[in-house]
């Protein structure tokens, strides 16, 4: 353990230096619009504004399966927001999310618009709307609902703490990185324990739970998430394995990860989505040859 002298929190918390890492640009202490910033609508019902993080690849994977199961209302516009460059601080993006976050959602689809923000409720208002991928009551719906709860209350921690300090923390600490290491490898067995006794998080029926779980914990175990496979020794939680692998083969699972996606293989990144043909006609790899 690393001895070196404790900090001593002030009395009083501000703003006073810079905090360093990797998003040391854009992290702020307050909230609302810093430009007027406008944002741009596509001619579909929903139009989505987001980046391919796993919070965001939640929601693209719902649109697409939903698209895949015949639900044509689900047609979508997904505009990229480069959170690295302060795009979510709009006065656009924060009218439809004050919380100026990624994923933000507009429903266009009534008389009067309908905003949607935060990825778990973006997915249950999705289910609602179309009548699928959510048990309609009684235990499953119950199931389903906890395992989705879960991983919004774990992300934080996956996300937040240990992808932080593990990966983007200008300096590393050893105290943070044990802490949100022991609580993210509870997590995964947390999760192998329930996949080891069923197909899906909820059942027997894949839903809006492994579409929550599946970007996070599903990435992080097939070594695709901080390059921390091999720290977490994450091939041991074998269920989980097993699962991320099996929606992995979902095409629909396949196209919504590419969905405002930037890093990774050109190939596997489309920016935006206006149509389905943009999958094969406006892939990054493809506009470079252009």
């Amino acid at each position: 353990m690393d001895n070196s002298p404790s900090y001593t929190p002030p009395k009083i918390w501000s703003a006073n230096k810079e905090n360093g890492g990797r998003f040391a640009n854009i992290n702020r202490s307050t909230a609302g619009p810093t430009h007027d910033k406008e944002l741009p609508l596509g001619r579909h019902p929903l139009q989505l504004y987001s980046l391919g993080t796993p919070n965001g690849v939640k929601v693209t994977v719902m649109l697409e399966e939903l698209l895949a199961a015949g639900h044509m209302g689900a047609e979508y516009d997904a505009w990229l927001i480069r959170i690295n460059e302060g795009q979510q601080f709009g006065s656009g993006f924060v009218s439809v999310n004050p919380n100026s976050k990624i994923p933000a959602l507009l429903d266009r689809s009534g008389p009067t618009p309908i905003r949607v923000f935060e990825s778990g409720a973006i997915l249950i208002y999705l289910a609602e709307k179309f009548g699928t991928f959510l048990p309609a009551s009684g235990a499953k719906r119950a199931e389903c609902l906890s395992w989705l709860f879960w991983q919004m209350g774990s992300a934080p921690f996956l996300g937040g703490g240990f992808g932080h300090f593990y990966a983007y923390a200008p300096i590393k600490i050893e105290y943070a990185i044990d802490r949100y290491a022991m609580e993210v490898k509870r997590q995964l067995d947390v999760l192998d324990r329930r996949l080891a006794e069923s197909p899906y998080l909820a059942g027997d029926e894949y839903t809006i739970a492994d579409m929550a779980v599946w970007p996070w914990y599903g990435t992080l175990v097939k070594g695709q998430l901080y390059e921390a496979g091999e720290f977490l020794q994450v091939q041991t939680y074998t269920h989980v394995l097993r699962w991320a692998n099996q929606i992995a083969q979902r095409p629909a699972a396949q196209r919504g990860r590419m969905v405002n996606r930037v890093v990774g293989e050109p190939s596997s990144q489309l920016h935006e989505r206006h149509d389905a043909s943009d999958f094969d006609t406006r892939t990054q790899d493809k506009l470079a040859k252009s």
